[in-house]
């Protein structure tokens, strides 16, 4: 999938879920089994798979859960099935498409007048395979994976530093281990196209994006984390043959979820530091041994500046 290098490196059964069976071993029950009452979160692309599986055990746990979804329709399913199997009616749906940088401002400021935020979760994400602009002429996977995810993290920060213990928790991929931070295209409009490259270098981008953000802002948790494989929605469409050849030993979507939810609630999570990247409840290396994927702190820094000016161009500067 990510080439035979990343599956021999990676101990790539680590990801499937024997994976997850095994270092569930490890885990301390009592750490999930909170009471989140009074705590509101927030979960993108929350309609299916591991972000609706991450909201559902947050409502289960008493939290206030805010979906923010690109489908109406599928949303109210997940919004009545999530009510119905946990009896938490504190669950509140927002139609928002992640890939529309003016749509997710207006949402946020929208949010921030009318609600309090405990935790963020960047859950919302695509592999497009084929090179697609949006209407505001943006490559899809950067707008949604990268784009997106940088601005309704700034546009809510304000609202985060206003309370105790506020997180904001990126859902990543190992496969951004075969990536090295490249911001000379962030749009990917050189050279052939391959969506699965693409989607890997988005996701090395949010392991940065979490380890600036975790440097400039003290007062909050960041982490960002790899689900391992598990069969969800997403899984089935963008990459059909790996399903196919994979789906038995896939993790189930809780399992996807399961260290969101930790991240999410547990006070053990913030007695590590901010900015690590986490798989099944341990932070994990954001390089391969020997992988030339470091890059220096500048490009870190510019790519940061570039999405800041990016983010800005579509801020709309009339009231309301």
């Amino acid at each position: 999938f990510f080439g035979s290098t990343f599956f021999f490196l990676t101990g790539v059964s680590d990801l499937f879920r024997s994976g997850y069976e095994s270092a569930s071993k490890h885990f301390n029950p009592a750490d999930v089994e909170v009471n989140v009452a009074g705590r509101c979160f927030l979960v993108t692309g929350a309609n299916s798979g591991i972000g609706k599986a991450t909201a559902k055990e947050i409502a289960r746990r008493g939290g206030t859960v805010h979906l923010v979804c690109r489908s109406k329709e599928r949303a109210e399913v997940a919004k009545g099935e999530i009510v119905t199997e946990t009896g938490n009616p504190n669950i509140f749906l927002h139609i928002v498409d992640i890939s529309n940088p003016k749509e997710i401002w207006k949402f946020a400021e929208k949010f921030k007048n009318e609600h309090k935020l405990n935790v963020l979760i960047n859950n919302a994400g695509c592999m497009v395979n084929n090179r697609e602009l949006t209407e505001d002429g943006l490559e899809k996977n950067f707008a949604t994976n990268t784009l997106g995810t940088y601005i309704l993290t700034t546009a809510l920060l304000p609202l985060l530093q206003k309370e105790a213990d506020a997180r904001v928790i990126t859902v990543s991929s190992g496969g951004m281990l075969v990536q090295k931070l490249n911001i000379s295209d962030l749009q990917s409009g050189n050279g052939t196209f391959d969506g699965t490259m693409v989607y890997a270098q988005n996701k090395r981008q949010q392991v940065v994006l979490t380890e600036q953000w975790a440097k400039a802002h003290r007062n909050i948790h960041f982490s960002v984390m790899h689900p391992g494989w598990a069969d969800t929605p997403a899984v089935r469409s963008s990459m059909p043959d790996f399903y196919q050849k994979m789906k038995n030993n896939l993790r189930t979507e809780a399992q996807g979820a399961d260290t969101v939810v930790w991240l999410a609630v547990s006070t053990e999570a913030t007695k590590l530091p901010s900015g690590l990247f986490f798989q099944d409840r341990q932070p994990v290396p954001t390089h391969l041994p020997l992988a030339s994927t470091h890059s220096p702190s500048e490009d870190e820094e510019k790519l940061m500046e570039m999405l800041e000016e990016f983010s800005q161009k579509f801020k709309s500067t009339s009231p309301g």
